[in-house]
């Protein structure tokens, strides 16, 4: 096949480019350029930086195939940056990484297939697909550790169909292995954890400084409404969160609710965490029909799948869970098998 290898310049996606080739497919490597940074300069920490792009240059010029930079700059702004300075000014927790998942990376990518007269996208996630009886699965990755099914859980078969894992088979120390035996600069490269267009991992001061205008102040208060304090903006605060909230009542206080219309923090004890079941929007199932009933519902990306069952778009968990952020990711599984996903639209039940 001839095929289209999205390379990030990191060691998954290097080794992913590789394996295709060594298979003898005819491979084209694409780099996407989705940040010019807060000063119209590309970023140098997190991801998607002016050293990764490079990175990925080389491993194309090592793997003698073409490579080409992709400007989606404008596209990752109005559909991924506007959305996370949106969601946290709704007291919503925003995933970036999978929203551009979903509009940016694989749609725009698999958009081009033709351009490039490739068949398919290959990609470094460590996940895995199979066709049987002519749909095609989603299963987590070989190594659970690096496992990244839950930020594809959007996927449908119109994606997946068209969308190759070459690593999803393998563990990380052999994906570095590979890549070391082949003499990449990658092969030793640390994975960024950070988002890529935030950089320094601090949100509020990105927030800050590129959309002050959502800052406004408000109470804080308990879960009987009691006041406890104040702050200068919700987008400060998460569900879950115990540093930085500024009261101190002697024992530990967490955000159990932001209410974005009243600029209202509330906070709680552990307990007041609790939650038994969320309401959901945007789901989206891999087989493209869905369904109802029982399944493994996982609502953080390294976080354990629990038991729950959906009905339409509620769903309820056999036990309460803890710090669910509303605007995050559920995840839906049957064993290893990604049923779909959806975002937390509340956690009021």
């Amino acid at each position: 096949m001839k095929v289209l290898a999205a390379m990030s310049g990191g060691v998954d996606s290097s080794v992913a480019a590789a394996l295709m080739k060594d298979q003898g497919h005819d491979v084209i490597g694409v780099t996407l350029k989705l940040w010019s940074g807060r000063d119209g300069q590309a970023p140098t920490a997190g991801c998607c930086t002016v050293s990764d792009a490079e990175d990925a240059r080389r491993v194309a010029a090592e793997l003698r195939i073409p490579y080409y930079v992709l400007d989606y700059v404008d596209d990752f702004r109005d559909g991924v940056v506007d959305r996370f300075v949106h969601d946290y000014a709704s007291g919503l927790t925003p995933n970036p990484c999978i929203e551009c998942n979903r509009t940016v990376k694989f749609d725009h990518l698999l958009k081009r297939l033709g351009d490039f007269d490739c068949e398919v996208l290959v990609t470094g996630h460590h996940a895995r697909s199979k066709e049987i009886d002519g749909v095609w699965h989603l299963l987590r990755g070989a190594d659970k550790a690096k496992d990244q099914s839950y930020v594809l859980s959007m996927l449908t078969q119109v994606e997946l169909s068209s969308t190759r894992f070459p690593v999803g088979d393998l563990v990380k120390r052999d994906v570095r292995r590979i890549a070391a035996g082949m003499g990449m600069r990658s092969a030793h490269k640390p994975e960024s954890m950070d988002i890529c267009f935030v950089g320094d991992g601090d949100y509020r001061g990105f927030l800050e400084e590129i959309a002050p205008d959502v800052f406004h102040p408000g109470p804080l208060v308990d879960t009987a409404g009691n006041e406890m304090g104040s702050h200068d903006g919700i987008v400060g605060f998460t569900v879950g969160q115990r540093r930085g909230l500024g009261v101190a009542v002697g024992e530990p206080r967490f955000v159990v609710r932001i209410d974005s219309e009243s600029a209202t923090v509330v906070l709680g004890s552990r307990d007041d965490l609790l939650v038994s079941g969320v309401e959901l929007s945007d789901v989206t199932w891999t087989d493209g029909v869905g369904g109802t009933g029982e399944l493994m519902a996982q609502y953080r990306a390294h976080g354990d799948p629990v038991a729950a069952s959906l009905t339409g778009s509620t769903l309820m968990f056999e036990e309460p869970q803890p710090a669910i952020a509303p605007g995050q990711t559920v995840a839906f599984y049957d064993g290893d098998e990604v049923l779909g996903g959806a975002l937390i639209a509340s956690t009021n039940l």
